[in-house]
């Protein structure tokens, strides 16, 4: 029997990321297996815990010089993906542009600002102002319930507080409705959030990476400059398991 026989047999794969040897299980992504390796792939819509996605593509790696979305993409034995190249720094750092530039994403203004995942991305990838002109969409807005805040505005279509909802809270709150520009997430009561039985405890209320799902009265609770990406950039994280012999 071969070692890649042996290999295949006992569930692990070896590839390589930049020319690095990772290690990772017969049916992980190459994006999970990038992070238990220690090595960030850029990503917005992909969140530990949650079923792949693969809309925001912010997690684009070349698999064999072809693109792929490391979200949902399978790792496989031997195959070549590239991580950090200019060209994907690029196309990564125009994505996130274009995120910004078709919501209400005014950094200043926004109490989720050091805890965005969406601005961290945006530095992380040297974004210093978008190039694109921008939408100012008017979209509506959802205050009834008494603990929770729903801004669509600032939403990126990420489908984590749907997959939350669904997968980890068993409620089916959030989905989304409408095609194209046009598409927005909803909720399932016509009276708004206050109607669903969505709750400050879900886990749907804790996972959206920018201001768009927000609680109430607690926005400004850790004060600028003390929150967790004023501190360490965005998936420093990751890097740090590397240092860790890629243990998490």
């Amino acid at each position: 029997m071969s070692g890649s026989e042996r290999r295949t047999m006992s569930g692990e794969i070896t590839f390589t990321i930049d020319g690095v040897e990772v290690k990772g299980q017969a049916g992980q992504t190459i994006l999970q297996a990038a992070a238990l390796a220690g090595i960030y792939i850029p990503h917005l819509c992909a969140k530990r815990g949650l079923s792949p996605w693969g809309s925001c593509r912010v997690c684009t790696v070349l698999v064999n010089g072809r693109s792929q979305a490391a979200c949902i993409q399978p790792i496989a034995e031997g195959i070549v993906v590239e991580n950090e190249t200019e060209n994907l720094r690029r196309i990564r750092r125009e994505l996130v542009e274009m995120l910004f530039v078709e919501g209400n994403h005014f950094c200043p203004f926004c109490e989720k600002s050091g805890n965005c995942e969406l601005q961290a991305l945006g530095y992380r990838l040297g974004m210093l102002a978008p190039e694109y002109p921008y939408f100012f969409p008017v979209r509506e807005l959802d205050a009834s319930h008494p603990d929770l805040f729903l801004d669509r505005n600032r939403c990126i279509l990420c489908a984590r507080c749907v997959r939350a909802s669904q997968e980890l809270d068993g409620k089916h709150v959030y989905g989304f409705v409408g095609r194209g520009a046009n598409k927005r997430v909803a909720v399932n009561s016509g009276e708004g959030l206050v109607g669903t039985d969505a709750a400050v405890s879900d886990m749907a209320s804790e996972i959206c990476p920018v201001g768009a799902l927000m609680k109430k009265r607690v926005g400004y609770a850790v004060p600028i400059g003390k929150r967790a990406y004023d501190q360490e950039p965005i998936g420093s994280h990751v890097e740090k398991t590397a240092q860790m012999g890629g243990q998490r």
